[in-house]
């Protein structure tokens, strides 16, 4: 995606199409159209409101989404069915698509569907960046949904509970699956982590 936000800012802080050209990756014709449609808008400051797809949508209203094909998902739905047990923006990706194409129109890559859900989403505020140092603290806790394996002498279903601890800062992760969550294996998967 273009980065108006960022040519945008450039321009006003009195910065050469040329040096603007070669700090965004964007050609010069394109930053020139760029900063030419925000002069004819009158565009002469930026708020914080003012993200990549708002500054798109406003200096060039001819290229939405709408107007290009693609089908606007319905992000209140979303919202709700993501507050439900197991359910993934990939999933609901998913039914998006299918929705999209028995409609004509073009559904929005599974990154751009998240990107636009986080834009969405920040009006909630359900998140709160927590900054974290290298090794601080481990995360640990049994994960929400069981998983099952079959017994390969009588072929019962048996459930296994999932054991997760992550590093905050890095993201790395272990996990193990037990028979139960009683402390023995609490502790267990604590040692082997």
């Amino acid at each position: 995606m273009i980065n108006y936000h960022k040519i945008l800012e450039m321009h006003l802080q009195g910065i050469s199409q040329r040096t603007i050209s070669s700090s965004t990756g964007h050609s010069r014709d394109k930053i020139r159209e760029v900063v030419n449609q925000a002069k004819a808008k009158g565009l002469e400051e930026l708020t914080e409101k003012m993200t990549n797809y708002w500054l798109e949508d406003y200096l060039f209203p001819e290229k939405s989404a709408n107007q290009r094909g693609y089908y606007d998902p319905d992000w209140d739905y979303i919202h709700k069915e993501l507050l439900k047990k197991n359910v993934t923006l990939k999933l609901l990706h998913k039914e998006y698509e299918h929705e999209a194409k028995t409609q004509n129109k073009i559904p929005y890559a599974y990154r751009t569907f998240c990107e636009k859900y986080g834009q969405y989403g920040k009006k909630y505020k359900l998140t709160m960046p927590i900054h974290r140092k290298p090794g601080e603290i481990l995360e640990v806790d049994w994960a929400g949904s069981t998983l099952t394996v079959k017994d390969s002498e009588n072929g019962q279903d048996i459930k296994v509970y999932i054991f997760v601890a992550t590093w905050p800062f890095s993201q790395y992760s272990y996990v193990e699956g037990f028979y139960d969550m009683k402390t023995d294996n609490w502790l267990t998967a604590h040692i082997h982590a």
